[in-house]
């Protein structure tokens, strides 16, 4: 039996919408109550002052890039950098190779691997269509006998909407979610940045905002009339805010997610052809940038993800357009968090929510995390700088790369 004692520490607990200074005691990895403990049997006492506690997170959108393409990392190798920033549970689309349709032993082998090699819980969200080849229904209810919550059909286009329509009604009667990353095809074409002045400098093939806007309007109407519980991740565009508060305030049961690095980041870094900037949903405007930020602060965008896309280094050394897109993103989550609050976007605790319980939320699993997550120690003033020996993910590709940034997880409570 470990105890643990941490004194003088900032405790944010968004179960108990809790924000303040305590001493507590940590079990394997859960909180003790004070009175049933004695001082003499802590193991290891800490010093919480300037420290703050919180429950570790959950990320909506990580791609772990196995199976079938661990040249840009594992399992293991993601896992554990998934753990070590203070993320247990993590979602991942179903563009592996194979892709995740029916097979309920690749996802019990899958699940288990990333608990074994990597430490974390993996949640897998299966292929809304067969093959992602956007024709047919995959077969969802083996998916769901498999452990599947959810599915997507990530980026992949589908053939045409009637497809659409038969997935969400298929998806609705198993009482499963639909999760969209929205994009209209045919106004995206072969696009892969925002459609900005930067952009047309330097004559890049651009993607508006309204293939993301015209394609989550579409779908939206489809929600309506088939009543399926519908999630849109990694929102990029402003306008995608107003068209999800309208959607909700109409009752619909929809919710959304926006990745940390579009409230951080615009399309001016990709100036000078910077590949590392080169990711999809594209960086968008300043306006955008902002849009979200209110988004995320009135509470219309549910929770944020690190949609974490681990690349190795030849994945970003072609011309620009032809650069495979994605930032490395655990490493750079509790920086940018505790950035927002420095800013005064978010208190702690909101942060805290929307990285935790929030998304907790949105995949119906607010009890299964009670129950499994653990606890996380942040150093909210820990000064570091992002570079190739300091990210623990095996992607190093980050537009980051040699800034200096603040907030780290300086010790993790886990009981597994």
């Amino acid at each position: 039996m470990t105890i643990v004692k941490i004194e003088n520490v900032r405790v944010l607990d968004p179960i108990k919408k809790n924000d303040s200074v305590q001493t507590v005691y940590l079990e394997n990895g859960k909180l003790v109550a004070e009175q049933n403990v004695s001082e003499s049997t802590a193991t290891e006492t800490i010093d919480g002052q300037g420290k703050w506690l919180m429950p570790s997170m959950v990320d909506l959108c990580a791609r772990l890039r196995e199976p079938g393409q661990q040249q840009h990392g594992t399992l293991k190798s993601e896992g554990q950098a998934a753990r070590a920033n203070g993320i247990l549970h993590v979602f991942t689309p179903p563009d592996s190779k194979p892709i995740v349709q029916d097979n309920g032993a690749l996802i019990h082998g899958l699940v288990e691997k990333a608990m074994l090699d990597g430490g974390i819980y993996l949640q897998v969200i299966g292929a809304q269509t067969q093959g992602l080849l956007g024709k047919q229904p995959a077969n969802m209810a083996s998916l769901k006998k498999g452990g599947c919550t959810a599915v997507s059909n990530a980026n992949a286009p589908f053939m045409d909407d009637d497809v659409v329509i038969r997935t969400l009604e298929y998806a609705a009667g198993l009482n499963m979610t639909v999760v969209f990353y929205a994009e209209e095809p045919q106004i995206a074409k072969d696009g892969c940045v925002h459609e900005g002045f930067v952009a047309s400098r330097q004559g890049l093939p651009m993607i508006p905002a309204l293939a993301e806007t015209v394609a989550i309007a579409k779908y939206l109407l489809m929600i309506e009339a088939t009543k399926v519980r519908a999630h849109f991740g990694l929102l990029s565009s402003g306008a995608s805010v107003e068209l999800i508060k309208n959607a909700k305030a109409k009752g619909l049961p929809v919710t959304c997610d926006v990745a940390m690095h579009q409230l951080h980041l615009t399309d001016q870094l990709i100036d000078g052809f910077n590949s590392l900037a080169h990711v999809r949903p594209p960086l968008r405007s300043e306006q955008d940038k902002e849009l979200l930020r209110q988004g995320v602060k009135e509470g219309v965008i549910d929770a944020i993800c690190t949609h974490h896309e681990p690349l190795s280094s030849s994945a970003k050394m072609a011309p620009f357009a032809e650069t495979q897109p994605g930032f490395t993103a655990f490493d750079t989550y509790i920086p940018f968090g505790i950035e927002l609050i420095n800013e005064g976007l978010l208190t702690p605790l909101a942060w805290v929510e929307k990285v935790t319980i929030a998304p907790a939320k949105v995949a119906q699993m607010q009890q299964r995390w009670a129950d499994e997550a653990g606890w996380v120690l942040v150093d909210p003033e820990l000064e570091w700088t992002i570079n190739k020996d300091s990210i623990v993910s095996n992607g190093k590709n980050t537009p980051l790369i040699n800034q200096t940034v603040k907030g780290k997880v300086v010790q993790s409570f886990f009981n597994k």
